[in-house]
């Protein structure tokens, strides 16, 4: 297949095109240059898009602004490149007569779902409630696309949850419930682009979880029992390192579609943290460190 990937540079976009390059053609597009960018430009670029996008079986969207730039971006340009430069791919994509578009979302436009002192269940029927312009610029674009998939394009919204760098001991707890390798999420991508059923479909993508809905109430006041009630390889494990265990969790993400419909299946838990970890790999930071990454 020919793909156009579009945020090639970063992070994701670098895992994703690590994912497809062994057994696709990939045309990688960013405004950033990079060893996997082959066409460095502006996202509402029509003329690049254009020059992209003729040829290509599929395309895998994944550039966005992002989190770290709320705040220091304005609001505008959230809407120009996460929901008016998506609606340009998806028109220019169609009119190609490209069929297939994957899209990278995210999990943290759960937003307000989340509660202080609450630990909650979220599923693919959990209704969003956004917080910040991030999250609404991204949920607005998912709904765009969902009124433009039909059989000239089918599409694939992939709510991704954390995956970037962080304390090897909170990296590891969120893989029993928040978290996902970044590798899983590219093979996730890889999936979405040959699966049948709907012409649209979402799906959560996170490691899967060893908890219960019923476990939420114990969860938000006394998350260490219920680890070590569900998940004692973990708790064995922290007891080795001499690591406590988390007290309150307030979120549980599980896919209830990624492994029935998309045909995925995590391969990382908490078990490669902790070898990343040990070779001293620069996917996990120090246990216990401080990460200045801005919270869902």
């Amino acid at each position: 297949m020919r793909i156009v990937l579009t945020g090639s540079s970063g992070r994701l976009g670098r895992a994703i095109f690590n994912r497809l390059a062994g057994e696709h053609s990939v045309v990688g597009i960013d405004r950033s240059p990079f060893s996997t960018t082959h066409l460095v430009g502006d996202l509402a670029d029509t003329a690049l898009l254009r020059e992209a996008i003729e040829g290509a079986d599929a395309i895998v969207h994944c550039a966005a602004l992002h989190a770290p730039h709320v705040g220091t971006v304005p609001d505008a340009e959230f809407r120009r490149i996460n929901v008016e430069g998506t609606y340009l791919l998806a028109e220019t994509a169609m009119a190609a007569g490209v069929k297939r578009l994957i899209f990278t979302s995210t999990t943290a436009l759960y937003g307000h779902t989340v509660v202080p002192g609450g630990c909650i269940w979220v599923d693919e029927d959990t209704v969003p409630q956004p917080k910040s312009i991030y999250h609404r610029t991204k949920l607005e674009a998912e709904r765009m696309l969902e009124s433009m998939a039909g059989p000239d394009l089918q599409v694939r919204v992939l709510r991704m949850s954390r995956s970037f760098p962080e304390p090897a001991n909170i990296a590891a707890t969120y893989r029993l419930h928040r978290g996902v390798d970044i590798r899983d999420v590219a093979d996730a991508h890889a999936a979405g682009l040959t699966n049948g059923g709907d012409h649209f479909q979402r799906h959560i993508i996170s490691a899967g979880t060893l908890f219960k809905p019923e476990d939420c109430e114990m969860l938000a006041v006394d998350a260490a029992s219920v680890i070590q009630l569900r998940a004692p390889g973990l708790a064995t494990k922290f007891a080795q390192r001499n690591w406590p265990l988390a007290q309150r969790i307030d979120r549980v993400y599980a896919s209830k579609s990624a492994s029935s419909v998309l045909g995925w299946h995590f391969r990382f838990g908490y078990d490669e943290v902790l070898a990343q970890l040990d070779r001293g790999s620069l996917e996990v930071l120090p246990p216990f460190s401080t990460s200045n990454r801005q919270a869902e």
